[in-house]
């Protein structure tokens, strides 16, 4: 009996509660959604190539399939390339000696900073394989670093992985923390 009571009282008053907002309620819901709007423009390139030159060298040249310029209001500057980027780099006689790709990246301009998320394969001159959901290129420092586990395959078959990591842009060292791995080694070489 009591439950019925209950149910009658809440349909009753279910009507009576919608009823009870108004169209003042509704404007004004719409205006504070309004002023959260962000103006931004958007600039879309199609089918890039990107050079990456230093005293006169190209050291890097890559492609994005699709490369939008942000320009938000009240922030700063960055490219985006949504479909991702593929980037070979060069050594000194100008030859590609390893490459980057990845399905997303992100270039902050004032920070001098690049994201390569989503899928991120590099392969480095000495023909180690790094891969990661997340590399950033920090121009400035010249380094690559992830806080994101970083796996490592080594052309000689060694295998780790851990986080923390931080490499040079050349790749050619590497360190990381809290990793694992298996390491070939080779029978009759003293330590």
């Amino acid at each position: 009996m009591i439950r019925k009571a209950f149910l009658y009282g809440l349909i009753f008053a279910l009507p009576l509660f919608l009823a009870s907002c108004g169209d003042d309620d509704l404007k004004k819901a719409d205006a504070v959604a309004s002023s959260k709007k962000v103006n931004v423009a958007r600039d879309r390139t199609l089918g890039v190539d990107i050079i990456y030159s230093d005293s006169a060298r190209v050291k890097a040249q890559g492609y994005a399939p699709v490369l939008d310029k942000v320009t938000p209001a009240n922030a700063a500057i960055y490219q985006e390339m949504p479909k991702g980027v593929k980037i070979d780099f060069y050594n000194e006689n100008g030859q590609i000696d390893g490459n980057l790709v990845c399905d997303y990246a992100i270039r902050k301009d004032q920070e001098l900073k690049t994201e390569f998320r989503k899928n991120v394969v590099v392969k480095s001159a000495k023909g180690d394989t790094f891969s990661s959901e997340e590399l950033i290129w920090d121009e400035q420092k010249k380094i690559f670093y992830s806080n994101q586990r970083v796996f490592v395959k080594g052309v000689d078959g060694n295998v780790g992985n851990g986080i923390n990591f931080k490499a040079p842009q050349d790749f050619s060292t590497y360190e990381m923390e809290t990793g694992s791995g298996e390491l070939n080694m080779k029978e009759g070489v003293a330590p």
